[in-house]
């Protein structure tokens, strides 16, 4: 059966398992006979992703002194440079699958902002900005893998994956309460925004295997996909 281009979006903070799980997903839906491409945010190692990378790097200052706003100026651009190519896969009515999108801004950049008030502000800011300025593909489903702020921190730290870089942290991955802001943040982008899910990565205190994860992210991709 064909099916128009899909995009679907894994989300959530550093350690919850979105590259694991872009990677599930991309398997099964290759199983199920489907074309897929992926994308991955940001872009490092290209131009696009220059400003965001000397940002994650430090070289602007603390994520409080360069702020939610020029921050998100950074990882909107490196997106609509992917934004061509996403077009284009779409178009061949594809199923492309991206860790981290726009979700990821609203998430590490909005947590930046204690206000609720203001913070809606920057979320309408923010939609604007990426899905009218840059005019970049909305998503069909994002999903939302969420895992307490330090369990996600310290299951980083034991990855310990070398980035572009040559280093296992950044300035977000870094500060525990930055991450627990963005996962507060991410809680309320999925309970307040259309087309998006949360996906629980972890049972009465106890983390769920990467298979059963996957399981959970296949029921919603089937709800969206009819497969």
């Amino acid at each position: 059966m064909n099916h128009p281009g899909k995009l679907i979006v894994i989300d959530g903070v550093d350690g919850s398992g979105k590259a694991t799980q872009t990677e599930i997903l991309a398997q099964r839906l290759k199983q199920a006979g489907l074309a897929v491409e992926l994308a991955d945010f940001p872009q490092y190692n290209t131009k696009s992703a220059g400003l965001v990378e000397n940002y994650l790097e430090g070289k602007y200052g603390s994520p409080e002194q360069v702020g939610p706003y020029r921050a998100s100026i950074f990882y909107a651009a490196d997106r609509y440079d992917a934004s061509f190519k996403i077009k284009n896969w779409l178009s061949q009515g594809k199923i492309v699958i991206s860790n981290r999108y726009v979700t990821a801004n609203l998430g590490h950049q909005g947590g930046k902002i204690n206000d609720p008030l203001e913070r809606k502000k920057f979320f309408a800011w923010l939609y604007h900005l990426e899905y009218e300025i840059f005019n970049i593909p909305r998503p069909d489903l994002n999903i939302i893998l969420h895992l307490g702020a330090k369990i996600s921190q310290t299951l980083a730290e034991q990855r310990k994956k070398i980035d572009w870089r040559g280093k296992t942290n950044d300035i977000h991955h870094n500060s525990l309460e930055h991450l627990k802001k963005a996962e507060q943040t991410y809680l309320e982008i999925a309970k307040n925004f259309p087309d998006t899910v949360l996906i629980e990565g972890a049972k009465n205190g106890k983390i769920l295997s990467r298979e059963q994860i996957g399981d959970l992210v296949w029921r919603e991709i089937n709800k969206l996909l009819k497969l």
